[in-house]
């Protein structure tokens, strides 16, 4: 299944429904989207009013593709504009490790290139991690059940 950017996908989860915004389409990556916080109880009527929800996390992954080979269940619900605030491609962080598996330092990425960074500030530590995320981890976070690391 083909997704753009705009598109609002429902997805089934545990808990409940989950509804993601694809946000990017990179040409050399999968699919970025954002979560939209919260489970819902029923499928919403307003497309637009849904895209304005606060973002949870952000993920990339191949979702188009789970989708159509069932290892994501869900529905494209329709369109909706993506808030301003999303419109530019996220910067996601990347851990460099030692041998011994500790973080030397990091790299953040912008869709384009990469920055050194030392030790991240607070707000670098909130950016997503650089990964394209299983479909099952991503399930199981839309569920709630893990915490990014």
């Amino acid at each position: 299944m083909k997704l753009v950017p705009g598109d609002i996908v429902e997805i089934e989860t545990p808990g409940g429904p989950a509804h993601v915004q694809v946000i990017h389409d990179h040409p050399s990556y999968p699919e970025v989207v954002r979560v939209l916080t919260g489970l819902q109880t029923a499928r919403p009527a307003d497309l637009e009013a849904l895209a304005r929800q606060e973002t949870r996390f952000i993920a990339m992954l191949p979702l188009g593709r789970a989708l159509e080979t069932g290892r994501v269940r869900g529905t494209r619900l329709g369109t909706a504009a993506i808030p301003a605030e999303c419109k530019a491609f996220p910067t996601f962080r990347m851990p460099i490790r030692d041998r011994q598996g500790n973080v030397v330092y990091w790299w953040l990425w912008d869709g384009e290139g990469l920055s050194h960074a030392g030790d991240l500030t607070a707000e670098q530590a909130l950016l997503p991690i650089r990964e394209v995320m299983p479909a099952e981890t991503f399930v199981a976070r839309l569920a709630g059940g893990l915490d990014e690391t």
